[in-house]
């Protein structure tokens, strides 16, 4: 048995996503904030000390002018040893001789601290990372060295140290950090909730409403305010679909009848000819007229069925085409000769408009005079008598053969539906016989050969359709 997969909501599905993808972002943010502002505090307070080491050197040099005597004479101390006290940190300074021997701190010295502070001097100044061992346990502490002068004479040394973990000791910028990180969390999930909620909102609705076409409902709202293009497209499509899937489920249902009812008629015709010429009802020369009449029903119906077949088979790509290359304007001429020989009336003019200059197209040409027919006769349905123009313009890579009439034209609500199978318009359904299967079989002919026909506009002043026909490639 094959595992079911769980199924979750678009919103729960991209808000988790998000989610997880937010709190690892604002996770390396966050490393990297702390690796920064402990660096940062870190210079700053390094530089805290040699401050503190120069403004101590500064003072036992005497501001007024007046050199310091020998290292034994300076006096009693530092001075206010608050006064060099630090909010961040709480270094140890030390003034000491040139021998080692420590003369003053800003707080008394830590035993065994006379050893490790003469082992720093070694006459060059700056700062230093020293490892300092103090009853047996051993402690990473930076020291900042300047020298004591007189007379351009070193007569001692100020040395400032501190703890390298007092110096990266940052908890409440840590704390400020943590805060902005949570606040961007929580500022971060509530937007990617209503923006997913905003995104997942007329998708629902999408989907509800396609659970209603499937049960053969096409009467849902969908709202089209969205601001979104993406969204918008989806939802207008989506209507523009189910707005012509209920017409084909009309124009499914009419088709049985349809159809069953264009078949029915002939029969029913050739069955009461043929049943009058049996019983005798008619005689002689009307018995002659009446079978003559049963042939014609006969041939309609054969037509009839033909188109149908015709259709079957191009639309399985069953019935193969020979495209050749053929001067367009013979093509063109020889189908409306053609067509105007099985006119019985000559009711409608054709007027063409050919190229100036000789044009092979790719075409199978008794295709291309199906497709011609068809949209003369579909204009002569449409006029009661006018004037077919038939032009003929050059493209880059192909031919364009425009067929215009002056008839009623087609219903702009139609228009959409001219090209479906079994499709027949309100003014002609009850006027002309058929199938509905003329100028879809047409466009499925010309798509066949690489061309194309389609509409180009339609009017209560005429209707133009276009029939595209690829050049011939030369050699």
């Amino acid at each position: 048995m094959f595992k079911k997969n769980k199924r979750i909501s678009l919103l729960n599905y991209w808000t988790s996503r998000y989610l997880l993808t937010l709190f690892v972002g604002l996770a390396i943010i966050s490393f990297i904030s702390a690796a920064w502002i402990r660096h940062t505090t870190f210079q700053n307070r390094l530089e805290m000390m040699e401050f503190l080491a120069d403004e101590t050197v500064y003072r036992l040099t005497d501001t007024s002018g007046q050199n310091i005597g020998p290292m034994g004479s300076i006096p009693g101390f530092i001075g206010n040893r608050d006064r060099f006290t630090m909010r961040e940190i709480d270094p140890i300074l030390y003034v000491v001789d040139t021998e080692g021997n420590i003369v003053s701190s800003n707080r008394p010295a830590p035993p065994g601290s006379a050893k490790n502070v003469a082992n720093l001097l070694d006459g060059e100044e700056g700062t230093k990372k020293i490892t300092v061992t103090n009853e047996g346990q051993e402690s990473v502490q930076y020291v900042v060295k300047k020298k004591l002068e007189n007379n351009n004479k070193v007569v001692g040394w100020v040395l400032v140290l501190e703890k390298k973990e007092n110096l990266t000791r940052v908890n409440q910028a840590y704390g400020q950090l943590a805060l902005l990180i949570g606040a961007l969390a929580v500022l971060g999930w509530c937007a990617i909730y209503s923006l997913s909620k905003r995104l997942a909102h007329p998708i629902k609705q999408v989907a509800e409403a396609a659970k209603q076409v499937q049960e053969g409902n096409y009467t849902f709202d969908l709202p089209q305010n969205n601001k979104e293009e993406e969204i918008y497209e989806l939802v207008t499509s989506f209507k523009e679909m189910a707005n012509k899937l209920e017409q084909l489920e009309k124009t499914r249902t009419e088709l049985l009848a349809g159809v069953t009812h264009e078949l029915k008629t002939p029969v029913t015709s050739i069955s009461g000819l043929l049943q009058a010429v049996k019983d005798g009802v008619v005689r002689g020369q009307d018995a002659s007229e009446f079978i003559q009449m049963a042939l014609v029903e006969t041939t309609k119906m054969k037509t009839m069925v033909g188109d149908l077949l015709a259709f079957n088979q191009f639309a399985v790509d069953a019935i193969p085409v020979k495209v050749e290359n053929i001067n367009v304007n013979q093509l063109i001429r020889d189908a409306v000769a053609q067509w105007e020989v099985m006119q019985d009336d000559e009711t409608v003019k054709i007027q063409m408009d050919f190229l100036v200059k000789s044009v092979d197209v790719q075409a199978d040409v008794v295709r291309t005079q199906q497709i011609v027919t068809n949209l003369l006769t579909n204009a002569k349905q449409a006029m009661q008598g006018g004037i077919v123009t038939i032009t003929l313009m050059e493209k880059e890579d192909a031919v364009l053969i425009n067929v215009s009439d002056t008839g009623r034209g087609i219903a702009q609500e139609e228009q959409a539906f001219i090209f479906e199978r079994f499709y027949r318009g309100e003014n002609k359904k009850y006027a002309v016989r058929g199938l509905g299967l003329g100028l879809s079989l047409s466009k499925m002919m010309a798509q066949s050969i690489g061309g194309d026909l389609r509409l180009i506009d339609s009017n209560s002043s005429g209707t133009c359709f276009e029939i595209t026909l690829k050049k011939a490639t030369t050699l």
